[in-house]
């Protein structure tokens, strides 16, 4: 049987805590964020057999928008339970069984069979931000009709984006379904702990203007959207580009403004001698099954999408996307750059080519949350990353030094040294944790000549001096999550005290508890990771794990 991994247990956990109330109301609707390839279905699965467990008489319905989906969220159904009471509702597979205890279904097929679904004790949403607000619609007639059967029926909702663009976070406002998330887990810790596959971006020479394109609903206008970015010298640019860093890899993924805008992409990755097909609302679904077949057994490079495989699109190795699509939503950019997140035998890592500005205008992915989400909604002009002074990469706002500089970009410009051109080989932050050097020499220990401790913006930062070249680590002392483990691993490294300090302040005062160390190495272990290792003069050493500047 497969077993949860320690954050899927803990997302249930926590709904079932949130269930029993714990001093506050019992929860009834909840919402738990994963990302994509967090193995959500494995914990929905999960979640079916534990409810019936605890009540053996309970019906279950899952329920999602795509025939892929519900198959997907059936086979890991059975494959963690293969004993499951389990069955089918769904036009597009042929399959009608209403009335198994434990029914997977497509919301189109199931919204107006209540009849013969019958009461449900618990009903679970797969990609619930697909949920529209109003009451008014298959999902919300679905959803009524049920709790009309059984009052007490409990809803969870289960995706990797808990907000939409126009009415904002699904757990806030009038007419909201679920009353709060229970579990949210984040993109950048399943990355540092291998669960997902890396991301790496690249700036390009091509930049999409939408500038003179008018918004409605809160994004931009469709047809005034793809006449402005569907034009053929944009278009044989950007490809050429994609091509080129993409000749290596396996499969590209192309997210487009229109469909003619795809197609025009996929007439342009043809001619530079590459296959690619396009896929969009209007495929009929026998070609689009046969296209994803040969595209996930590898006999087709490139898909070219509009709108249709943002969500619920599962081919791991995807490891090139391209942002074609300019768009105001946070949802839909990280739906995008999340079907390159999940691993495959021989992917190291994805690459992001990010043509549209969205990691500018949202941040980098790890960054996004549906609190953050909230906080852009309605900013329209509002950047989350910025340029580097010094040669224009994007960088996080929050980040001091650009990772192709890897200096102070200030500092750079004082010691006349060269600035990198701001070009297609600059890196771009779809993740926002940086490394900053470039002692990776095979590994070699570097003397260090001197050390240096400056404080900065919620920690410090140590500056090692090594023989002609530098390194910097900065230690987020007053941050959560991995930069507070990250800084308290170097403070009790360098020999400061088991309690490490809580801000700047206190680590300034308590500075005198750090030993120089004598040598420092840096060697690469992975395409994106990196060691950074010290040792002492009495042959100690320390070492830690981290992320690559991408150059």
């Amino acid at each position: 049987m497969l077993k949860l991994r320690d954050y899927q247990r803990a997302s249930l956990d926590a709904l079932y805590a949130a269930w029993v109330g714990g001093g506050e109301q019992p929860l009834r609707h909840g919402l738990i964020v994963l990302p994509t390839g967090a193995g959500k279905a494995l914990v929905i699965a999960a979640l079916a057999r534990e409810t019936l467990a605890r009540d053996p008489k309970a019906r279950i319905v899952i329920v999602t928008h795509s025939r892929e989906l519900i198959a997907q969220n059936h086979r890991e159904l059975l494959g963690y339970w293969p004993d499951a009471p389990a069955g089918i509702l769904s036009a597009g597979l042929g399959r009608q069984e209403p009335d198994a205890q434990v029914l997977v279904c497509g919301i189109q097929s199931a919204w107006n069979k209540l009849a013969a679904i019958g009461p449900r004790d618990l009903v679970i949403v797969d990609e619930a931000h697909l949920i529209p607000r109003a009451s008014e619609t298959r999902y919300g007639r679905f959803l009524e009709g049920l709790r009309a059967i059984c009052a007490e029926m409990r809803v969870v909702g289960f995706t990797a984006t808990p907000y939409r663009l126009d009415t904002g976070r699904l757990d806030q406002g009038d007419g909201r379904l679920f009353e709060r998330i229970v579990y949210e887990a984040c993109v950048g810790d399943l990355i540092l702990r291998g669960t997902l596959a890396p991301l790496i971006s690249k700036a390009t020479l091509t930049v999409l203007d939408v500038s003179g394109v008018g918004r409605r609903g809160g994004d931009y206008i469709p047809s005034q959207l793809e006449a402005a970015v569907n034009q053929d010298w944009i278009t044989r640019a950007a490809v050429e580009e994609m091509v080129g860093y993409g000749h290596k890899r396996r499969a590209w993924l192309a997210f487009c403004a229109g469909v003619a805008h795809a197609e025009a992409v996929r007439d342009a990755v043809r001619a530079e001698g590459y296959s690619c097909e396009t896929i969009s609302a209007d495929t009929p679904r026998r070609t689009r099954d046969r296209i994803v077949r040969a595209f996930r057994e590898g006999r087709l490079r490139c898909l070219t999408s509009v709108g249709v495989l943002a969500t619920g699109f599962n081919v791991p190795e995807v490891d090139l996307i391209a942002l074609l699509r300019p768009t105001q939503s946070t949802g839909l950019y990280v739906q995008q750059v999340g079907r390159a997140l999940r691993k495959a035998d021989g992917k190291t890592d994805a690459l992001i080519l990010d043509y549209a500005g969205l990691v500018r205008m949202h941040g980098p992915i790890d960054s996004v949350t549906a609190r953050t989400a909230a906080a852009i909604r309605g900013r329209e002009g509002e950047l989350r990353a910025k340029p580097c002074p010094g040669c224009g990469a994007l960088i996080a706002l929050n980040a001091s030094a650009c990772d192709g500089c890897w200096v102070e970009p200030d500092q750079r410009e004082e010691e006349g040294e060269p600035k990198h051109e701001a070009s297609a080989d600059d890196a771009l932050p779809i993740l926002s944790e940086r490394v900053t050097g470039s002692l990776t020499d095979q590994g070699r220990w570097h003397r260090i000549q001197n050390w240096r401790i400056a404080p900065r913006l919620g920690g410090l930062d140590l500056l090692f001096d090594a023989d002609t070249d530098h390194q910097r680590i900065s230690l987020d002392l007053e941050g959560g999550g991995y930069d507070r483990e990250k800084a308290v691993r170097w403070w009790r490294g360098l020999g400061g005290g088991s309690a490490a300090p809580l801000d700047t302040a206190e680590a300034l005062e308590r500075a005198a508890e750090l030993e120089q160390p004598t040598w420092l190495r840096i060697r690469s272990i992975s395409r994106l990771r990196i060691e950074v290792a010290v040792r002492f003069a009495d042959g100690r050493q320390f070492a830690d794990v981290q992320r690559e500047a991408q150059s």
